[in-house]
């Protein structure tokens, strides 16, 4: 391999590509995830030009370092002379210009990341985000710019932006686009329908357990949803991609298109159904929240620094509250599916001590430090979670006082009407768009619920449109722990401690081993090692730390085996029977 090899004498180029940025990746060795990148940015009269790769891409709050898999950088003038560069950050190199001219630069890029939806290349296909690909210089940031693939012939590319050259080479109006489109290309399969006079294209890389025709039916009722939120659509054609791999999961919104990772054998059940259309859905409504209108903080995008925000759970919490409205609302899911979708949020959201101490406005800041583990778990809270608790409470809060006639979705119709990108909006404005569809002052309600955490009555929340959060009447009470354990051979590893629980109190904390309860060695698990026991008993708890035998009493708290479910309350009167009605969009499952 010889980078320098892509450095091509300008020259030779077209005066026509002298006007744009133009980006060259050449896959050569697929099998070690290696690839050649060259950029040609158009003469500059500056001293030098700050080349960089992203710290981070959009979608994702989190710092990936990704130049780390950048090797063999160089840059050429516009005659292929080779000019002085020095790297001055862990993302930035600066070409030094002793006069005007074009400046090329080329690297080798390792991608080898699948599960970050950044930068992979193997012997069958390549996902490429810009991000974790295509360096770009703030100078030129605004400038138009194409993509040329030099790929193995057997393989298709496929991506939100339109075709430039050939069938592997794209263009984009500018660096911003480009980072936002991610281009799929190698061995798939590709699918093409057409819904109110817009285009769709449904591409899948890998093999699996999926059925195509059930993923187009759905996605064709899907895709129809954006008019019972927002006025109009952003995108003429839109491009959803599927990895069914082996281990990746996960997803990713773009503006014109939406990456989704899921292991090839979870589609087919249908509880794994329901999860990749839910995916499907949350990416979707993404095109409008998100790359449509987004948070101040997040617009322009910095791309080598964290982008903070307050107001992250509006962007991800509450579009996961709404991919279940949309989805039930056009009879892709039914009532049990989204029931058992609120119960899971629900419960989750009473399982996290967390909850009790972070707020979702310093969550939302946080998103860039906040990690998981026990001590996440204990002291914090995420944007998804809270806020689509966030979401749900406003949501029925606007119904109940307007009497059905105002909803979150009108403050999510308002913020596209009133702050599509390049503005942006802050809490106030969010305040503003409340006060003036509801007539009622939400600051008191927001310093409540959004910048203090969370603590709401479910029971009345949910009462308002006719449901009610209750055990199964079988449910039998069980002592617990209040730990999670995994079982590693003969003994039982303590991975998470609910803070303030009768364990925590005692002492045991994350990594402890449990061998015994009253001198009985453990059990495969922790419910059947404490099956011989109820609430209020107090037990020997026998287990090993720092390669001791120690051992501590705990007092077992009470918990039931089985968990509080969300169902639909069997004689809802007429304002229940509205507000259910405007809040799921269907009628409430015993309405007469």
């Amino acid at each position: 391999m010889n980078v320098k090899n892509l450095l091509l004498p300008l020259s030779l180029l077209s005066l026509s590509a002298l006007a744009e940025v133009e980006y060259k990746l050449v896959i050569e060795q697929s099998e070690h995830h290696l690839g050649n990148v060259s950029v040609i940015f158009p003469k500059s009269a500056q001293a030098h030009l700050d080349i960089k790769l992203p710290d981070w891409r959009t979608g994702r709050y989190e710092v990936l370092n990704l130049a780390n898999g950048i090797r063999y950088f160089d840059a050429t003038d516009h005659n292929g002379d080779a000019l002085n560069w020095e790297k001055i950050d862990k993302s930035t190199w600066r070409v030094h210009l002793d006069n005007p001219t074009q400046v090329q630069v080329g690297y080798q890029v390792y991608a080898n990341e699948l599960g970050k939806r950044a930068r992979h290349i193997d012997d069958s296909h390549a996902f490429i985000d810009a991000s974790g690909f295509f360096m770009f210089s703030e100078s030129f940031r605004q400038e138009p710019v194409t993509v040329d693939l030099d790929v193995p012939a057997q393989w298709r590319s496929v991506s939100g932006m339109d075709f430039a050259h050939d069938e592997h080479s794209f263009k984009a109006k500018d660096y911003d686009t480009l980072v936002d489109s991610p281009i799929e290309t190698g061995i798939n399969e590709l699918h093409k329908f057409k819904v109110d006079e817009r285009d769709y294209e449904l591409v899948i890389w890998g093999q699996g357990n999926y059925s195509v025709d059930q993923m187009l039916l759905d996605l064709k009722r899907l895709v129809k949803t954006g008019s019972l939120i927002w006025h109009d659509y952003p995108y003429q054609r839109y491009v959803f991609m599927v990895h069914s791999t082996s281990g990746a999961r996960g997803a990713t919104e773009h503006i014109n298109s939406t990456i989704i990772q899921r292991h090839r054998d979870t589609f087919a059940k249908r509880e794994d159904y329901v999860s990749f259309i839910s995916t499907a859905a949350h990416e979707f409504i993404h095109t409008w929240n998100v790359k449509a209108y987004r948070p101040a903080g997040l617009v322009p995008y910095d791309y080598t620094n964290p982008n903070y925000s307050d107001l992250l759970w509006l962007s991800e919490g509450s579009t996961s509250y709404l991919e279940d409205y949309l989805l039930l609302s056009v009879g892709i899911t039914n009532y049990q599916e989204f029931f058992s979708n609120l119960t899971h949020t629900l419960n989750k959201h009473l399982a996290t001590p967390g909850r009790q101490v972070q707020s979702v406005a310093e969550s939302s800041f946080d998103k860039w430090i906040n990690k998981g583990g026990d001590h996440g778990k204990n002291y914090s809270t995420n944007i998804y979670q809270e806020g689509a608790m966030v979401s749900l409470a406003l949501d029925i809060d606007l119904l109940a006082h307007s009497n059905g006639e105002v909803s979150y979705k009108d403050v999510h119709s308002q913020l596209y009407k009133q702050f599509q990108l390049p503005k942006s909006f802050t809490s106030n404005d969010v305040k503003n768009i409340l006060r003036n569809i509801s007539g009622r002052d939400y600051s008191q309600w927001w310093e409540q619920h959004i910048n203090s955490p969370l603590a709401l009555d479910i029971d009345i929340l949910l009462e308002h449109v006719g449901l009610e959060f209750s055990r199964p009447a079988n449910a039998k009470p069980i002592a617990s722990l209040d730990l999670i354990t995994k079982n590693e051979g003969q003994v039982l590893t303590i991975e998470h401690v609910a803070r303030n629980s009768s364990a925590w109190q005692a002492g045991l904390t994350i990594a402890d081993k449990i061998v015994a309860f009253n001198d009985h060695h453990v059990r495969d698990n922790l419910n059947d090692s404490l099956a011989y026991f109820k609430g209020g008993d107090k037990v020997k708890v026998d287990f090993i730390r720092r390669d001791k035998l120690m051992s501590t009493y705990v007092v077992l708290d009470s918990d039931f085996d089985k968990r509080k479910k969300v169902r639909a309350i069997a004689l809802p009167n007429a304002s229940q029977q509205k507000l259910f009605k405007a809040w799921a969009g269907i009628a409430h499952p015993f309405a007469n």
